[in-house]
């Protein structure tokens, strides 16, 4: 394996493959990167490998030819997958975890330059690449997690020629979404905002009582509905926001699937919603948004752009970086943020789309 900063590529590069097993969050981020090899090597067959569904956000961009997706289960499927992989013979491929599935897929797969960032102390998985990243320490930290990828194939000589995501939306989808709201007789001419409420993890939700407040006001002052954006799993959870919540409140809860949910977040006026994957998808698709933290970072994360907002509480301790207070599941900072403080947001929010006309 070669170490260094800056690697040369000496050899005619007709196939390329970038793994991506990161949650979805990681996938939105990783399209600065995709975007970067393609253009790059625009005649290379360009291909990305995510965990199912995640690469269904990635299926009308037209910067990438092939998403394969790894199931969460499976042996067989496993090895059909690395079949196919085999097959493609790639001549660049980079993995831009650090995780040990991503690791042996890498290697695997093969190809004759399998690429990644060097991590010290992760001497098998380090050995399992032809090439390793290892680049210089910036002068001042550099934020946003496009950034991850992006010092990987800048190590190549590739360089970006943005660090903001963008999901490109088909007109088919777009119109199955819209056949979908006039079907739940949505009024306001189709103006309405999204919210998700909902994390994997229950350290970074607001509470749904503070959630229904929101909404109500949003309705009493914007006459706008709000449609409730998440799986199927939440679908639950959400309906019980709509029970507590004297404004209109829709369930879409699991009604789309993840291709589709950039194409509803799309037509949303404005997305608010807690520090999980909805408000990237929705920064990606050009809706202003805001979100909330609490003991997460929000410089690691935060869609960039003036468009976007953010709210964090007021106490010392956030971000701390814990999963909840004493091991709770739940976090202070959270439960004492004030619906009034993101209602202030909102207001600002829409003084200034009222003055870019929007």
């Amino acid at each position: 394996m070669l170490i260094s900063n800056q690697h040369k590529i000496n050899i005619s590069i007709r196939k390329i493959l970038i793994i991506q097993l990161g949650d979805i969050g990681d996938v939105v981020w990783a399209i600065p990167a995709f975007w970067a090899v393609k253009n790059a090597y625009p005649q290379a067959v360009f291909s990305v490998l995510t965990r199912e569904p995640n690469g269904d956000l990635l299926l009308d961009d037209p910067h990438i030819d092939k998403v394969f997706q790894v199931r969460k289960e499976g042996l067989l499927s496993s090895f059909r997958l690395l079949i196919k992989l085999r097959q493609e013979k790639f001549d660049l491929m980079f993995d831009l975890r650090a995780d040990d599935r991503g690791t042996i897929m890498a290697y695997l797969a093969g190809a004759k330059i399998r690429a990644a960032l060097y991590y010290p102390g992760l001497s098998w998985r380090n050995r399992a690449f032809t090439h390793l990243v290892d680049p210089p320490p910036a002068k001042e930290r550099i934020h946003g997690a496009a950034e991850q990828s992006l010092k990987i194939i800048r190590g190549f000589g590739i360089k970006e020629t943005t660090a903001i995501p963008k999901i490109v939306v088909s007109k088919i989808i777009k119109d199955k979404i819209v056949e979908l709201i006039d079907a739940e007789k949505i009024e306001s001419q189709r103006r309405f905002i999204t919210i998700n409420p909902f994390s994997r993890w229950a350290y970074k939700e607001w509470s749904i009582a503070k959630w229904s407040e929101l909404a109500q006001f949003i309705w009493q002052k914007y006459t706008m509905p709000t449609i409730v954006v998440g799986s199927a799993e939440e679908r639950k959870r959400a309906e019980s926001l709509v029970s507590a919540t004297g404004s209109p409140v829709f369930n879409f809860a699991g009604k789309t699937t993840l291709r589709e949910t950039p194409a509803l977040l799309q037509l949303s006026r404005l997305h608010i919603g807690v520090d999980s994957a909805a408000p990237q998808i929705a920064a990606a698709v050009g809706t202003p948004t805001i979100t909330i933290y609490g003991p997460t970072d929000w410089r690691n994360w935060a869609p960039p752009g003036e468009k976007n907002k953010i709210v964090v509480t007021d106490m010392d301790c956030s971000p701390c970086y814990k999963k909840g207070c004493d091991d709770s599941g739940r976090s202070e900072c959270l439960d004492n943020l004030s619906v009034a403080k993101v209602q202030d947001a909102v207001e600002i929010m829409f003084k200034e789309l009222v003055a870019d006309k929007f």
